[in-house]
C-alpha cells in the first residue's frame, strides 16, 4: 500500500510539474510577442529597410568596378553655438572635412556602357560637386554623428540623381579626417 501511495504521489507532481511548465512557456511565448511587435513598431517609427539606399547586397563582387573618385576637401556649415546666457550664435571657426570617396558601379546594369569603364572620369568635376553640395550643408557636429548613415545615403542619391541611373548601387568613404 505504500508503494502505491508514493506512485500516486510521484503522478501527481509530474502532473503539477507539467501544468507548471505549460504556464511558464504561456507567459514566455506571451512576453515574446509582445517584444516582437514592440520591435516592430519601433522599426517602423525609425524606418529601418533591410536594404537600405546604402547596402551592397544586391550586386555581386564580380559584377563590380569600383571607381575611385579621389580625396575630396569640403567646408562644412558654420555650427551653432550657444552662450553661457542662453544665447545662440554661430561659431565663426570654419570647418572642414576631408575624406576618400569611391563609387560602386553595377557592371551588368544596362547604363554601365554609358557610364562605366573609362567613361566614368569625365564625370568626375560633376560627382564631386553633387557631393559637395551635399555635405556642405552639415556642421561638423552632424557629420561626426551621422556621415556614414543618412549623409552618406544622400550623397549616393545625389550621384544616382545626377545619372538618373542606378548604374552606381554603392560609395565608399574612408580615411574621413576634420580641421579647422
Amino acid at each position: 500500500m505504500k508503494k502505491n501511495l508514493l506512485s500516486v504521489l510521484i503522478l501527481v507532481l509530474m502532473i503539477v510539474n507539467i501544468a507548471m511548465s505549460a504556464v511558464m512557456m504561456m507567459s514566455v511565448v506571451g512576453t515574446n510577442q509582445k517584444t516582437a511587435a514592440l520591435m516592430d513598431s519601433i522599426e517602423a517609427a525609425m524606418n529601418l529597410e533591410l536594404n537600405s539606399p546604402g547596402s551592397f547586397a544586391d550586386v555581386s563582387l564580380t559584377d563590380t568596378e569600383t571607381y575611385n573618385v579621389g580625396q575630396m576637401t569640403i567646408h562644412l556649415e558654420y555650427s551653432q553655438v550657444v552662450g553661457e546666457d542662453g544665447t545662440v550664435a554661430t561659431s565663426n571657426k570654419q570647418v572642414y572635412i576631408v575624406f576618400d570617396i569611391a563609387l560602386l558601379l553595377d557592371k551588368t546594369h544596362a547604363d554601365y556602357e554609358q557610364y562605366g569603364g573609362d567613361n566614368t572620369s569625365q564625370y568626375d568635376s560633376m560627382i564631386k560637386d553633387a557631393v559637395e553640395n551635399v555635405v556642405s550643408n552639415y556642421t561638423e557636429e552632424e557629420c561626426r554623428a551621422d556621415f556614414s548613415g543618412a549623409i552618406r545615403d544622400e550623397i549616393l542619391d545625389a550621384i544616382q540623381n545626377l545619372f538618373h541611373s542606378k548604374v552606381v548601387y554603392g560609395i565608399t568613404l574612408s580615411n574621413v579626417k576634420y580641421g579647422g
